[in-house]
């Protein structure tokens, strides 16, 4: 059995640059540590209970099927914010049949983030 200890999701942008100043401008993620220099240096960012690093550089957008879930306590506020600060919204704010309220958007080389909020009365919110 494996022991995990921690883990992060890495991504290895087409333009390293642009890929910050997209989690750590306009979605505005706080910076956990630092690594390296010049444009493709590391940079890893606190994703609620987990981390993102941005790192090196790569010839290919990431693999069409990952995709982040970014869990918020208020959709409708980040929908705004993430608006006012010029990110392209794919899907509006809905709450879906499993009672989440989603809205979608993308990094710049299109890895779909699905904004999420679990609302009270959603039994993620509860623990047997």
């Amino acid at each position: 059995m494996v022991h995990v200890l921690g883990s992060r999701v890495l991504l290895h942008p087409t333009d390293p640059d642009r890929t910050r100043a997209f989690y750590g401008g306009a979605l505005g993620l706080a910076v956990s540590r630092e690594f390296g220099t010049g444009p493709e240096r590391g940079t890893v960012y606190f994703l609620g209970g987990g981390f993102l690093e941005v790192s090196g550089r790569s010839e290919n957008p990431s693999a069409p099927g990952l995709q982040l879930w970014l869990q918020v306590e208020d959709v409708q506020a980040a929908f705004e914010e993430l608006l006012a600060a010029g990110v392209e919204v794919l899907r509006l704010p809905v709450q879906e049949p499993w009672g989440l309220i989603e809205m979608w958007i993308a990094d710049p080389d299109g890895v779909r983030i699905a904004v999420v909020e679990v609302p009270e009365d959603h039994p993620l919110r509860y623990r047997p």
